[in-house]
């Protein structure tokens, strides 16, 4: 009878946790409500069957419960009975399979005049393109990946040559039209998602992954990584914002393209050392801006005292610099983990990286 009581207790719990959950369907922002449609055809399937399953087991512990003197009689071969578990079964897993295979056969299939935008996934960061005046992207190896092309563009590609390449961890879109997003991953498995946009998809090497989606309402939305890809994934955070028409286009007139890249490639401080930051992930880790990260961050690191896991107070030099790039874990700034990876990189690279630091004031 306990056992029954609790059986009982824990279905009417989690009803009750169901409909006063705080945590629920974040406001959409796109038009898949079809996605939330097909979640919640599932929770009432998968909630009448729980509900309808305890309650059953509660039954037979109280009807079938031990007695003196009595002894079940066994039955076998109930053909009727066996039908009507196949027959349930078949309709549970339809009713829970067509809806979201439905769905998913929209969603990777976009409208003709879609406007497109390429995500490259990357530990521990996003990179991303967008086609050019021509309106298209162009051609891409991994030969031609290198920390100062992370996208791995043919330089040969005359059709690439006009490609918007984003500075940063922001990328536009304008609001009320079609997007389609093309997934590349450079190195292991990612998964590009955004909450409000209830789409996701996974990021794989090799592969071309996509979907697409409308935005239906201005804002910035929030991008992150929806599969375990090493020890920055918690913090491979990017943003889409969605912009009126003339925002819209206002920012993509000031993007760089890559022939412009190219052609400008000696002209800022450090760019070198920027580059090669942005390609092996360290952005993940060291913010720019201040901000508190995984590791110190770089704003005006250059010149000052940290003050070291044993005590020690270090003076940020060249030389500390290139030591913290080579060997991470020999010194340990207070309040940190050492969780840094030793980095593979040549002489001229970590000059390259101390330079870059340098500039960031």
């Amino acid at each position: 009878m306990a056992l029954a009581l609790i059986l009982i207790l824990i279905v009417v719990g989690a009803l009750e946790f169901h409909y006063l959950s705080p945590w629920w369907l974040t406001p959409i922002a796109s038009n898949w409500q079809q996605m939330d449609d097909a979640l919640l055809l599932t929770f009432a399937i998968t909630g009448v069957a729980f509900v309808a399953i305890n309650l059953f087991v509660a039954y037979a512990v109280v009807t079938f419960k031990h007695q003196d003197g009595v002894r079940a009689a066994p039955t076998h071969t109930s053909a009727r009975l066996e039908w009507w578990l196949v027959g349930a079964t078949t309709v549970g897993i339809v009713a829970l399979l067509a809806p979201g295979l439905s769905v998913y056969a929209r969603l990777i299939d976009p409208p003709p005049n879609a406007l497109v935008f390429e995500v490259l996934g990357q530990q521990w960061q996003w990179h991303y393109r967008l086609p050019g005046k021509d309106g298209k992207l162009g051609g891409t190896d991994v030969r031609f990946i290198s920390n100062t092309n992370p996208y791995g563009l043919d330089p040969a590609d005359p059709g690439g040559q006009d490609d918007v390449l984003v500075e940063g961890q922001e990328v536009h879109i304008p609001l009320g039209r079609p997007v389609r997003v093309l997934l590349r991953a450079q190195d292991v498995l990612h998964d590009f998602y955004v909450p409000e946009f209830r789409t996701r998809m996974n990021m794989v090497p090799g592969m071309v992954t996509s979907f697409w989606f409308t935005p239906s309402r201005l804002g910035r939305f929030e991008v992150m990584c929806a599969q375990l890809c090493g020890i920055g994934h918690f913090n491979m955070r990017s943003h889409v914002v969605v912009d009126d028409e003339p925002a819209y286009r206002t920012w993509l007139a000031a993007q760089p393209t890559f022939a412009g890249l190219a052609a400008t490639a000696g002209d800022e401080p450090g760019k070198q050392g920027r580059l090669l930051a942005q390609a092996r992930g360290c952005a993940a880790c060291h913010s720019v801006d201040g901000s508190p990260g995984v590791g110190p961050s770089w704003k005006g690191l250059f010149g000052k005292n940290e003050t070291m896991n044993d005590g020690a107070t270090v003076r940020v030099d060249e030389a500390y610099l290139r030591e913290s790039i080579v060997t991470p874990a020999a010194r340990i700034v207070r309040g940190y983990q050492p969780i840094m990876p030793a980095q593979q990189l040549t002489p001229a690279e970590v000059a390259q990286l101390v330079d870059y630091i340098k500039t960031i004031k």
